[in-house]
Protein backbone atom coordinates (compact mmCIF):
# COMPACT_ATOMS: atom_id res chain seq x y z
CA UNK A 1 0.00 0.00 0.00
CA UNK A 2 1.37 3.35 -1.08
CA UNK A 3 1.40 6.62 0.79
CA UNK A 4 -0.91 7.87 -1.46
CA UNK A 5 -3.08 5.25 -0.39
CA UNK A 6 -3.35 5.96 3.06
CA UNK A 7 -1.80 9.98 3.27
CA UNK A 8 -3.93 11.92 1.33
CA UNK A 9 -2.72 12.10 -2.00
CA UNK A 10 -2.07 10.18 -4.89
CA UNK A 11 1.46 10.98 -6.45
CA UNK A 12 1.44 11.17 -10.40
CA UNK A 13 5.12 11.32 -12.37
CA UNK A 14 5.19 12.24 -16.07
CA UNK A 15 8.10 12.43 -18.15
CA UNK A 16 8.69 16.40 -20.87
CA UNK A 17 6.43 16.28 -23.44
CA UNK A 18 3.50 14.93 -21.70
CA UNK A 19 0.12 16.89 -20.82
CA UNK A 20 -1.57 14.80 -18.10
CA UNK A 21 -4.10 17.77 -17.26
CA UNK A 22 -6.91 16.02 -19.23
CA UNK A 23 -6.51 13.54 -16.49
CA UNK A 24 -6.26 15.47 -13.63
CA UNK A 25 -8.95 17.32 -14.26
CA UNK A 26 -10.98 13.97 -14.12
CA UNK A 27 -9.70 12.80 -10.56
CA UNK A 28 -9.85 16.55 -9.41
CA UNK A 29 -13.94 15.73 -10.43
CA UNK A 30 -14.20 12.87 -9.21
CA UNK A 31 -12.16 12.90 -5.70
CA UNK A 32 -12.21 16.21 -4.87
CA UNK A 33 -11.31 15.36 -1.00
CA UNK A 34 -7.98 13.44 -2.09
CA UNK A 35 -5.49 15.71 -4.00
CA UNK A 36 -3.49 14.59 -6.87
CA UNK A 37 0.43 15.68 -6.99
CA UNK A 38 2.50 15.53 -10.24
CA UNK A 39 6.20 14.79 -10.46
CA UNK A 40 8.32 16.27 -13.27
CA UNK A 41 10.93 13.76 -13.89
CA UNK A 42 13.65 13.49 -17.05
CA UNK A 43 12.44 10.32 -19.10
CA UNK A 44 15.42 8.61 -17.94
CA UNK A 45 14.80 8.44 -14.23
CA UNK A 46 10.63 7.69 -14.18
CA UNK A 47 11.20 4.36 -13.69
CA UNK A 48 13.94 4.51 -10.70
CA UNK A 49 11.09 6.58 -8.99
CA UNK A 50 8.52 4.24 -9.59
CA UNK A 51 10.35 1.35 -8.25
CA UNK A 52 11.43 3.75 -5.19
CA UNK A 53 7.95 4.43 -4.56
CA UNK A 54 8.77 8.21 -5.48
CA UNK A 55 5.20 8.03 -7.46
CA UNK A 56 2.36 5.79 -7.30
CA UNK A 57 1.98 5.81 -10.88
CA UNK A 58 3.80 7.46 -14.29
CA UNK A 59 3.37 8.22 -17.60
CA UNK A 60 6.63 6.84 -19.63
CA UNK A 61 7.92 6.75 -22.72
CA UNK A 62 8.60 3.23 -24.68
CA UNK A 63 10.66 1.55 -24.81
CA UNK A 64 11.61 1.26 -20.62
CA UNK A 65 12.53 -1.59 -18.51
CA UNK A 66 9.41 -3.43 -17.19
CA UNK A 67 10.70 -5.70 -14.85
CA UNK A 68 8.26 -5.10 -11.53
CA UNK A 69 6.13 -2.66 -13.59
CA UNK A 70 2.47 -3.08 -15.19
CA UNK A 71 2.69 -1.03 -18.54
CA UNK A 72 -0.11 -0.01 -20.13
CA UNK A 73 0.68 1.44 -23.46
CA UNK A 74 -1.65 4.85 -24.27
CA UNK A 75 -0.49 6.39 -27.37
CA UNK A 76 2.14 7.42 -30.10
CA UNK A 77 3.22 10.53 -31.23
CA UNK A 78 4.79 11.76 -34.52
CA UNK A 79 8.79 12.08 -34.92
CA UNK A 80 9.88 15.11 -36.20
CA UNK A 81 12.80 17.38 -36.91
CA UNK A 82 13.90 20.40 -35.25
CA UNK A 83 15.88 22.94 -37.80
CA UNK A 84 16.06 26.72 -37.94
CA UNK A 85 13.84 28.80 -39.72
CA UNK A 86 16.02 29.19 -42.92
CA UNK A 87 17.05 25.20 -43.47
CA UNK A 88 16.29 23.38 -46.65
CA UNK A 89 13.85 21.07 -45.39
CA UNK A 90 11.20 23.98 -44.49
CA UNK A 91 10.23 24.12 -47.84
CA UNK A 92 8.50 20.54 -47.56
CA UNK A 93 5.32 19.54 -45.55
CA UNK A 94 7.18 16.50 -44.40
CA UNK A 95 9.93 14.78 -44.81
CA UNK A 96 12.46 11.60 -44.95
CA UNK A 97 15.23 10.57 -42.94
CA UNK A 98 17.23 10.76 -46.87
CA UNK A 99 16.81 14.31 -46.75
CA UNK A 100 18.91 14.49 -43.98
CA UNK A 101 21.38 11.98 -44.78
CA UNK A 102 24.15 14.95 -45.33
CA UNK A 103 23.18 17.02 -41.90
CA UNK A 104 24.79 16.37 -38.58
CA UNK A 105 22.20 15.07 -36.49
CA UNK A 106 22.09 15.38 -32.48
CA UNK A 107 21.22 12.29 -30.38
CA UNK A 108 21.56 13.76 -26.31
CA UNK A 109 21.99 11.10 -23.39
CA UNK A 110 18.46 11.58 -22.82
CA UNK A 111 16.57 10.99 -26.18
CA UNK A 112 13.11 8.83 -26.51
CA UNK A 113 13.20 7.59 -29.78
CA UNK A 114 14.52 3.90 -30.25
CA UNK A 115 17.04 3.99 -33.40
CA UNK A 116 17.86 0.43 -35.48
CA UNK A 117 20.82 2.91 -37.45
CA UNK A 118 20.77 6.72 -35.91
CA UNK A 119 19.87 9.02 -39.16
CA UNK A 120 22.35 11.95 -40.31
CA UNK A 121 26.22 12.55 -40.05
CA UNK A 122 26.91 11.84 -35.92
CA UNK A 123 27.14 15.61 -34.90
CA UNK A 124 29.99 16.86 -33.01
CA UNK A 125 28.99 15.76 -29.38
CA UNK A 126 25.98 13.97 -27.73
CA UNK A 127 24.29 16.95 -25.47
CA UNK A 128 23.41 15.80 -22.09
CA UNK A 129 19.77 16.56 -22.26
CA UNK A 130 16.84 16.97 -24.93
CA UNK A 131 17.16 21.09 -24.06
CA UNK A 132 20.62 21.30 -24.67
CA UNK A 133 20.63 19.79 -27.98
CA UNK A 134 18.01 22.23 -28.97
CA UNK A 135 20.09 25.19 -27.60
CA UNK A 136 22.74 23.53 -30.27
CA UNK A 137 19.90 23.67 -33.07
CA UNK A 138 19.39 26.92 -32.55
CA UNK A 139 23.26 27.75 -33.31
CA UNK A 140 23.29 26.30 -36.23
CA UNK A 141 24.90 23.54 -35.50
CA UNK A 142 22.77 20.19 -36.78
CA UNK A 143 19.64 19.15 -36.31
CA UNK A 144 17.66 17.07 -33.62
CA UNK A 145 14.72 14.29 -34.08
CA UNK A 146 12.45 14.02 -31.50
CA UNK A 147 8.53 13.57 -30.46
CA UNK A 148 6.25 16.01 -31.87
CA UNK A 149 5.37 17.07 -27.57
CA UNK A 150 9.19 17.16 -27.17
CA UNK A 151 9.25 19.80 -30.07
CA UNK A 152 6.07 22.00 -28.79
CA UNK A 153 7.84 21.70 -25.49
CA UNK A 154 11.32 23.49 -26.50
CA UNK A 155 9.38 25.82 -29.02
CA UNK A 156 11.01 29.19 -29.67
CA UNK A 157 10.77 31.36 -32.53
CA UNK A 158 13.95 30.63 -34.26
CA UNK A 159 13.40 27.20 -34.98
CA UNK A 160 10.51 25.00 -36.56
CA UNK A 161 10.00 21.30 -37.25
CA UNK A 162 8.89 18.81 -39.82
CA UNK A 163 7.11 15.69 -39.29
CA UNK A 164 9.33 13.05 -40.45
CA UNK A 165 7.14 10.10 -42.27
CA UNK A 166 9.47 7.10 -41.84
CA UNK A 167 11.51 7.64 -38.37
CA UNK A 168 10.23 5.59 -35.56
CA UNK A 169 8.15 6.91 -33.78
CA UNK A 170 7.74 7.45 -29.60
CA UNK A 171 4.67 5.48 -27.39
CA UNK A 172 3.67 6.98 -24.42
CA UNK A 173 2.26 4.37 -21.28
CA UNK A 174 1.04 4.54 -17.96
CA UNK A 175 3.22 2.57 -15.86
CA UNK A 176 2.99 1.53 -11.88
CA UNK A 177 5.10 -0.54 -9.78
CA UNK A 178 2.87 -4.50 -10.16
CA UNK A 179 3.37 -5.06 -6.14
CA UNK A 180 1.37 -1.80 -5.41
CA UNK A 181 -1.52 -1.79 -7.49
CA UNK A 182 -3.59 -0.36 -5.32
CA UNK A 183 -7.09 0.78 -5.55
CA UNK A 184 -6.22 4.81 -6.00
CA UNK A 185 -3.73 3.20 -9.30
CA UNK A 186 -6.81 0.88 -10.25
CA UNK A 187 -9.29 4.44 -10.16
CA UNK A 188 -6.56 6.28 -12.28
CA UNK A 189 -6.07 3.72 -14.32
CA UNK A 190 -10.07 3.94 -15.04
CA UNK A 191 -9.53 7.41 -15.50
CA UNK A 192 -6.95 6.80 -17.73
CA UNK A 193 -9.24 4.17 -20.32
CA UNK A 194 -11.85 6.75 -20.18
CA UNK A 195 -14.08 4.88 -18.33
CA UNK A 196 -17.12 6.20 -16.23
CA UNK A 197 -17.10 7.38 -12.26
CA UNK A 198 -19.16 3.98 -11.62
CA UNK A 199 -17.17 1.46 -13.57
CA UNK A 200 -14.17 2.70 -12.76
CA UNK A 201 -12.22 -0.13 -11.15
CA UNK A 202 -14.20 -2.99 -12.53
CA UNK A 203 -16.19 -1.76 -9.71
CA UNK A 204 -20.38 -2.78 -10.24
CA UNK A 205 -21.78 0.61 -11.26
CA UNK A 206 -24.56 1.82 -9.09
CA UNK A 207 -27.85 1.45 -9.89
CA UNK A 208 -30.27 4.46 -11.29
CA UNK A 209 -32.96 5.72 -8.76
CA UNK A 210 -35.49 4.14 -10.24
CA UNK A 211 -33.39 0.82 -9.86
CA UNK A 212 -32.79 1.32 -6.58
CA UNK A 213 -36.68 1.95 -5.72
CA UNK A 214 -37.63 -0.83 -7.96
CA UNK A 215 -35.01 -3.30 -5.50
CA UNK A 216 -36.53 -2.06 -2.63
CA UNK A 217 -40.36 -2.97 -3.56
CA UNK A 218 -41.18 -6.08 -2.09
CA UNK A 219 -42.43 -8.77 -3.99
CA UNK A 220 -46.31 -9.69 -3.52
CA UNK A 221 -45.96 -13.82 -2.66
CA UNK A 222 -47.94 -16.10 -4.87
CA UNK A 223 -50.34 -17.52 -3.88
CA UNK A 224 -50.40 -21.08 -3.05
CA UNK A 225 -52.55 -23.88 -4.78
CA UNK A 226 -55.44 -25.01 -1.75
CA UNK A 227 -54.65 -28.53 -1.10
CA UNK A 228 -57.66 -31.02 -0.39
CA UNK A 229 -60.40 -28.16 -1.70
CA UNK A 230 -64.02 -29.32 -2.16
CA UNK A 231 -64.24 -27.25 -5.49
CA UNK A 232 -63.84 -28.69 -8.70
CA UNK A 233 -63.77 -27.38 -12.03
CA UNK A 234 -66.89 -27.97 -14.12
CA UNK A 235 -65.63 -29.02 -17.48
CA UNK A 236 -66.81 -26.44 -20.33
CA UNK A 237 -67.84 -29.37 -22.29
CA UNK A 238 -70.96 -29.87 -19.78
CA UNK A 239 -71.68 -26.67 -18.97
CA UNK A 240 -75.15 -25.37 -20.78
CA UNK A 241 -75.32 -22.06 -22.80
CA UNK A 242 -78.06 -19.76 -22.52
CA UNK A 243 -81.02 -19.77 -24.26
CA UNK A 244 -80.81 -23.40 -25.16
CA UNK A 245 -82.94 -24.35 -22.31
CA UNK A 246 -85.96 -26.79 -23.59
CA UNK A 247 -89.53 -24.92 -23.84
Amino acid sequence: MTDGEIGGEFRLAYVPGVTPAKWVGVWTERMPDLPITLVAVPAAEVVGLLREGGADAGFVRLPVDRDGLSVIPLYVETTVVVVPKDHAVTAADEVTLADLADDEVFHPQDETIEWTVRPGAPAFTRPATTANAVELVAAGTGLLLVPQSLARLHDRRDLTYRPVSDAPQSQVALAWPTDATTDLVEDFIGIVRGRTANSSRGRTPAASPAEQRTQRQPQKPRKAPQSGSSRRAVPTTSRKKKGNRPR
